[in-house]
């Protein structure tokens, strides 16, 4: 027998053992990526409403428009009452169009409710955005390895439109498109079980080399997903403290942490999974900042499949500029503020790989089809009891021509605490960047630059 002859049995036994890992990270056909921008929208959902007209068609989202920095942002649906809301007297009517989560806060807090708003499907991305979607379609894969790592993408775009698994879906939201950095001001609030709080005000530079249609490969922006430089600016105790952390497409990330009183860099030992974010009380884990932004190595994801659900949407009303003590008040925002619309959301089961640990054994996540960008999860502890439920929210920031997401919830149901993560309310407006190039200086970004910030 000769080498040739040799290697074809080999190579037919690998496929056969490995064919499902290997079709499970494989671009979809040439054939399937022709919907996009036809029966489906350029980054995948479905274009049509649904039948009863709740959701109506898809027309392009908000046109892009001129927003000056600091300027209140225009609402174009201020006008509008809401349709009807969901409070413990009825929830079990509209069960299946809400999460466990969901049902969960609204049964056991008192007074909690959510008003439905008529649906406007407001969010649209930028022509190159769709056009980098376009070209990940057919050529974006998973390793395959089980670590579920992406490979042969481009950047600027959604790497999987037409998600084949939950894993892809995820990704999607790891690579939600929102500009290509921002300069961001925000405080994180810890509100106690008697509804009072105290808040860690930040003011935090994000670079995200992969946005940038420039990057024709992961390896061209050396394997950075995004780069976050977090200054903490009150309360007395804790200003001062810098947090630098880089988050990978392949690799577990990097983070230091500058200590003003030792006049210290230390280098994190871990800042992904279930380790806890230092200073957050342990209310939050690294891969639950925001909303999810962890390696997918642990899980086993399921795609379930697609479902109308009631989610946080076009939230201008609760990011607008107040006093913080007006939005949160007890054991969750101020119900007046929250917009709730339905919307057609993808839900993806992770379950904790036998072998692997986390402290979440199961998740499952809702992402809005339109955006890939995770409204609503629910975490579950190894005996199946809910254990944190977070929500999320988006409005279009017409600078960018796209909707954009910052502040989100999670609610420990243990220990009956939550925390508000990055609330702009009563902070500077976020300065949203798209092809700005030379607005962020990348060497702020080096760690050993962060002795030389404190010194600052």
């Amino acid at each position: 027998m000769n080498k040739t002859n040799r290697v074809k049995p080999l190579f037919a036994l690998l496929v056969g053992v490995f064919g499902i890992a290997l079709t499970a990270g494989a671009a979809v056909n040439e054939q399937e990526a022709a919907q996009l921008g036809k029966d489906l929208t350029p980054v995948g959902a479905e274009r049509a409403g649904n039948k009863d007209g709740t959701i109506p068609k898809w027309e392009g989202g908000l046109p892009k428009g001129k927003h000056k920095l600091g300027d209140a942002r225009v609402d174009p649906f201020a006008a509008e009452k809401p349709l009807y809301s969901i409070d413990a007297s009825n929830v079990d009517k509209y069960k299946d169009k809400l999460s466990a989560g969901q049902i969960e806060l609204i049964k056991t807090r008192k007074g909690y409710r959510m008003d439905i708003y008529p649906t406007h499907r407001s969010c649209g991305y930028p022509d190159s955005v769709y056009g980098q979607t376009r070209i990940n379609a057919t050529t974006a894969k998973l390793t395959g390895d089980g670590k579920d790592n992406l490979a042969q993408a481009v950047g600027g775009g959604f790497p999987f439109a037409i998600p084949k698994n939950g894993a892809e879906a995820v990704w999607n939201h790891r690579l939600r498109w929102q500009g290509e950095g921002r300069f961001e001001y925000y405080q994180t609030n810890f509100i106690n079980p008697d509804g009072s709080f105290y808040g860690l005000a930040q003011d935090q530079v994000v670079m995200t080399p992969f946005a940038s249609a420039k990057a024709k490969s992961i390896e061209d922006v050396g394997g950075f997903q995004m780069k976050l430089l977090n200054l903490a600016t009150a309360p007395a105790s804790r200003t001062g403290e810098i947090i630098l952390a880089h988050y990978f497409l392949g690799k577990s990330n990097d983070a230091w942490m500058y200590f003003p009183g030792q006049r210290r860099v230390r280098r994190l030992p871990a800042f992904e999974y279930d380790n806890p974010i230092p200073g957050y009380e342990n209310l939050e884990t690294a891969d639950q900042y925001p909303m999810f932004a962890g390696a997918l190595d642990r899980y086993d994801w399921k795609l379930v499949g697609k479902q109308e659900m009631y989610v946080p949407y076009n939230s201008f009303k609760f990011v607008a500029k107040r006093k913080l003590t007006e939005v949160f008040d007890g054991m969750y925002p101020k119900r007046d503020l929250m917009r709730y619309e339905l919307h057609r959301v993808w839900k993806v089961e992770a379950t904790v790989k036998q072998g692997m640990r986390h402290m979440f054994a199961k998740r499952t996540f809702y992402i809005d089809e339109d955006t890939w960008m995770l409204l609503a999860a629910d975490q579950y502890d190894a005996q199946g009891k809910l254990w944190r439920v977070m929500e999320g929210s988006l409005y279009p920031a017409v600078e960018l021509g796209a909707c954009v997401s910052q502040e989100f919830m999670s609610w420990d149901l243990t220990v009956n605490r939550y925390m508000a993560e990055n609330a702009t309310q009563e902070s500077k407006p976020t300065d949203w960047l798209a092809g700005q190039e030379g607005r962020i200086d990348a060497k702020r970004f080096e760690s050993d630059e962060l002795r030389r910030a404190g010194d600052r």
